[in-house]
């Protein structure tokens, strides 16, 4: 069965923030190379960036980024689109491939298992890892106002 909206929105977002190589190395385990076309060649531009001040204050422009959007066509005519932030074209061309793919009967469930599960794996790694590092840093101040008598 092809991905839910919701489904696709999850696997675009861990495509799109997943490493490059980690990508690469997972799209190369996949072992397929399907047959497609560009409906929009990689293009890299810069997209403007806004924050809110206490964010629900009055909305302000942070800065600009780069980012890199595809959209490919399969030989089925299943679309697929890909946009990450940075300036590599074969990143974008990947989540792409992987969009489309992912909405197909014949081989989402190969890409799920392939591709988002051990990309979403390596995410929630690398988020305990980074909150593991933050909690050792963590200072109880009520503690040491206590210990110094304060």
């Amino acid at each position: 069965m092809p991905i839910s909206a919701e489904a696709r929105r999850h696997a675009l977002g861990v495509l799109a923030k997943a490493e490059f190589s980690a990508l690469d190395a997972c799209w190369k385990s996949l072992g397929l190379a399907p047959r497609f076309r560009h409906l929009r060649s990689p293009e890299t531009g810069l997209v403007m960036l806004r924050g809110r001040t206490g964010g629900a204050g009055a909305a302000f422009n942070f800065g600009e980024m780069a980012m890199t959007r595809c959209s490919v066509v399969l030989e089925d005519q299943t679309i697929g689109h890909g946009y990450v932030g940075g300036s590599n074209p074969r990143h974008a061309e990947l989540v792409a491939l992987c969009d489309a793919l992912l909405q197909t009967e014949v081989h989402a469930a190969a890409v799920e298992r392939h591709v988002i599960a051990p990309l979403t794996a390596a995410a929630e790694q690398k988020r305990r890892e980074t909150a593991a590092r933050a909690a050792a840093t963590r200072v109880d101040f009520f503690t040491v106002a206590r210990e110094t008598g304060g």
